[in-house]
């Protein structure tokens, strides 16, 4: 595998290279929508840009139950439930008490595979405890009217937890095998600061890792560091700086994922088992109040023997990467088997082409709205949705 095709102006334009979208017109609340042109190689199709719900505090994560309803988590601590027809609900009672400061909040929501039969919901979160927080899941399970969590148990916290209100992380990603990955920010201790503690390269720390539980929180036998002296159990892969979209790939079954780095050098990554991502030795971001064309990059180097290197990353200005999601319906052929990035520095929704495991081009979407998209999934009705990261929130809807 070869990295490729990293700052955007290197890129060769995609398919949707003309993609156009005017903020005017785009009304808030159900059922607001503007077409939009698309150019394509093809037969010139369109593209529907959708407002499908809004006044949504700090939206975050999104999951999609059976019935093709959605789950919803707000940053500030509220879980809500919202229909086919982007009605949202009041808040859903039973959710556990989070640390709402900074980036740290009520984050990601997964849906059981068998929720048709068990009901469980899965959450990660911002815990607090004694003056230092960490990231922690609980699972919990669903109500038929869909008003209450009940039964909610705590399966999984990050440990140590530290001070501090950046970098948690905590995308929730449910394996083919029925297996939950969790992605885990370093905190910002890593780096060449003084005094800075590479966590991601700890073995005994949760920081920086991506970890991989069973649904109840405990550890698979497979995992890689089960037998390692003084390791967590729980680490699937390390050297990661803050995680915070991830998602599986529907041919491969491996896990995709992308991360925020420093000054540029945010990343897409396949995670592999026992991996070492190289955060903080390696990077292709720069120090803090570097000059660009003067980088110094974090590390010293952008790459070292036994280190993973990224399949595309973003240089020299960093696009804050959260929400990853893969494209497979017909709905729109061209981007069929392609990935979508959201992006909250780069204001807008990435479109990678892809050829394998290889980015072949990018495309910013949405980009003429100026909006900090949180979070991307593909909806089981062959549209995406997209959470845009603000006080008044929404989830935009795209298809032809």
């Amino acid at each position: 595998m070869t990295a490729q095709a990293h700052s955007p102006t290197r890129l060769r334009r995609s398919t949707l290279a003309a993609l156009a979208i005017a903020a005017i017109g785009l009304t808030p609340g159900c059922g607001g929508s503007v077409e939009v042109s698309v150019n394509t190689d093809e037969d010139g199709g369109r593209v529907e840009v959708t407002t499908f719900a809004s006044g949504l505090a700090y939206p975050w994560g999104l999951a999609f139950l059976p019935d093709g309803s959605l789950l919803v988590t707000e940053k500030p601590g509220r879980l809500r439930h919202v229909t086919r027809g982007g009605e949202v609900s009041t808040a859903i009672a039973g959710v556990p008490a989070v640390s709402y400061s900074g980036q740290g909040g009520l984050l990601d929501v997964a849906v059981d595979p068998d929720f048709a039969t068990n009901r469980r919901v899965y959450l990660s979160y911002t815990e607090a405890e004694g003056g230092v927080k960490g990231t922690a899941v609980a699972r919990g399970v669903l109500s038929a009217d869909l008003g209450t969590l009940g039964n909610v148990q705590v399966i999984f916290r990050q440990q140590p937890k530290v001070g501090g209100s950046g970098h948690f992380g905590g995308r929730l990603v449910f394996a083919p095998d029925g297996l939950l990955f969790v992605t885990l920010g370093e905190r910002q201790l890593d780096g060449d600061r003084p005094g800075d503690q590479q966590q991601a390269q700890n073995l005994g720390s949760h920081l920086g890792k991506v970890v991989r539980i069973r649904s109840d929180g405990t550890v698979p036998d497979d995992n890689p560091f089960v037998n390692t002296a003084d390791a967590e159990p729980e680490i699937w892969s390390y050297g990661h700086r803050n995680p915070q979209g991830a998602a599986i790939h529907p041919e491969s079954g491996e896990l995709w994922a992308v991360e925020h780095g420093p000054q540029g050098g945010d990343e897409l990554n396949i995670v592999r088992k026992g991996r070492n991502y190289g955060w903080p030795l390696i990077s292709y971001g720069c120090n803090y109040g570097s000059i660009p064309r003067l980088c110094d990059p974090v590390g010293g180097a952008s790459s070292a023997p036994g280190m993973e290197q990224p399949i595309s990353w973003w240089v020299p200005t960093s696009t804050a990467p959260s929400g990853l999601a893969f494209y497979t319906d017909a709905r729109i052929p061209e981007w069929r088997g392609d990935a979508f990035v959201g992006a909250l520095a780069g204001q807008g929704l990435w479109h990678l082409e892809l050829e394998g495991d290889n980015v072949k081009s990018r495309e910013l979407l949405l980009g003429d709205l100026g909006r900090r998209i949180r979070d991307v999934r593909a909806g089981p009705d062959g549209w995406l949705y997209v959470l845009t990261d603000e006080s008044n929130g929404e989830i935009l809807r795209l298809g032809r």
